[in-house]
């Protein structure tokens, strides 16, 4: 489920076949939780700021999940968080922002090992230009294609 205001990425996301909640303007990450979040099985919320992200890093942590009722990932410089889960049956707990990741460890979160791709998120210009080698092509062409 992707979760936006921006009907650009409604279109591109429908498109790949992701489902699509609407929300009316970006109003935060606690509300775009509550409105994509679905309500049973393993969730997962992940942020979208992972331009290098590789299925199998995903993949692998997401299977580490199922073995804890909640669980997260940090970001590469260990202070933010990439991925959020909850089991079956249990309340979604999460904790974004600054700070996320310890304040994700004091509420009692499990943090996964993850593969390098699911843990270096883009929170500065540089960050990408840091990444730029481990793109795939589609993110490659987005960042080569003139603007304006």
């Amino acid at each position: 489920v992707v979760v936006t205001a921006d009907t650009e990425i409604m279109d591109a996301a429908a498109g790949l076949g992701a489902s699509v909640a609407t929300e009316s303007s970006p109003t935060g990450i606690a509300e775009a939780i509550a409105l994509g979040l679905p309500s049973d099985g393993l969730r997962a919320v992940l942020l979208g700021d992972l331009p290098a992200l590789r299925p199998d890093d995903l993949a692998a942590a997401l299977e580490s999940a199922r073995s804890h009722p909640h669980a997260f990932v940090a970001d590469a410089d260990g202070t933010g968080t990439t991925l959020v889960t909850a089991g079956p049956g249990v309340e979604f707990l999460h904790h974004f922002g600054q700070g996320s990741a310890q304040r994700h460890r004091d509420a009692g979160l499990i943090e996964l090992p993850a593969g390098d791709s699911l843990r270096r998120d883009v929170d500065l210009p540089e960050h990408l230009d840091q990444l730029r080698d481990q793109l795939g092509p589609r993110t490659a062409a987005v960042l080569s294609a003139p603007r304006g």
